[in-house]
């Protein structure tokens, strides 16, 4: 399994980075807000209910019918295991319409995808360092969309779109060096303005670590940086770091893309799984 993203994905919510003290600033625009443009998105055609974790009303009191013979499970077939079974038959066929294809999006800059379950790793080589960026597409939906997307849609009419944003963690490796550095993002959630003609990231640094080159695991005692512990310069010099070396914006952009994509596969896939399992398939 990959080292993991993931001392920062794990979280179920997000840390608003727009606080650190720069200059760089978010776009006013930002694709991370679902706006109905963005090129990356797809339609949000997920029910309400479902995003938000309520419950669907019940339609009818569920009998319980025999267990079927035929399928051989042994399980309880009832009328609400019918009625789960047609509606996941339909959200399976609805998100196959909006589905941008089985290929996933390729990245631009000579990055290599590798795949363990929801994790993701891209890797490129410059000179004699090798980067790698690694990110899990679980709990990559912000938390409250689906009450955006309501009150959205209620305003324009308009369908918001989902956008998977997932936290992500920057390795580079020297040869000659003992440790790599590891440098953990997020995109950026806040939307500011601070005029048209200045500089903007639509993602930032969240934490910046040493950690033992080779080891299979982050060690906890390793001294960390945090983002309340990067002053002006030294923030913005490691985003020079990051972008000199592939990560920047156009990078954010096409890992947002390819990580929608990623989800939305993974979603179809388990809609699909629940289906077979409601069905004893």
């Amino acid at each position: 399994m990959f080292k993991s993203v993931i001392r920062v994905a794990a979280a179920a919510f997000r840390y608003p980075i727009a606080s650190i003290g720069t200059v760089r600033v978010l776009p006013l625009s930002c694709p991370i807000l679902g706006l109905p443009n963005s090129a990356t998105a797809r339609a949000f055609t997920r029910s309400l209910w479902m995003m938000s974790g309520t419950r669907a009303p019940k339609l009818f009191t569920s009998k319980v019918l025999n267990p079927s013979m035929s399928c051989g499970c042994g399980g309880l077939h009832t009328e609400g295991d019918k009625a789960f079974g047609e509606f996941l038959f339909d959200e399976i066929k609805e998100e196959k319409k909006i589905q941008k294809g089985e290929n996933l999006p390729k990245m631009s800059g000579g990055w290599q995808l590798t795949m363990d379950g929801t994790e993701a790793q891209l890797i490129k080589h410059v000179a004699k360092e090798k980067i790698t960026v690694t990110f899990n597409i679980n709990n990559s939906i912000l938390p409250n969309f689906a009450e955006e997307a309501d009150q959205a849609q209620q305003k324009s009419g308009e369908e918001l779109e989902i956008l998977s944003t997932p936290n992500f963690v920057v390795e580079v490796t020297k040869q000659a060096a003992k440790h790599t550095l590891a440098i953990d993002c997020q995109f950026l959630q806040d939307e500011m303005g601070h005029g048209e003609g200045e500089e903007s990231d639509i993602f930032g640094i969240f934490e910046v670590s040493f950690q033992p080159d080779g080891e299979e695991d982050w060690k906890d005692n390793s001294y960390t940086l945090t983002k309340d512990s990067l002053n002006d310069a030294l923030y913005d010099h490691m985003m020079d770091f990051l972008a000199d070396r592939g990560v920047d914006n156009t990078f954010a952009d096409e890992l947002m893309e390819l990580s929608t994509a990623i989800e939305h596969q993974e979603y179809i896939k388990f809609l699909e799984d629940l289906n077979s399992f409601v069905k004893c398939n």
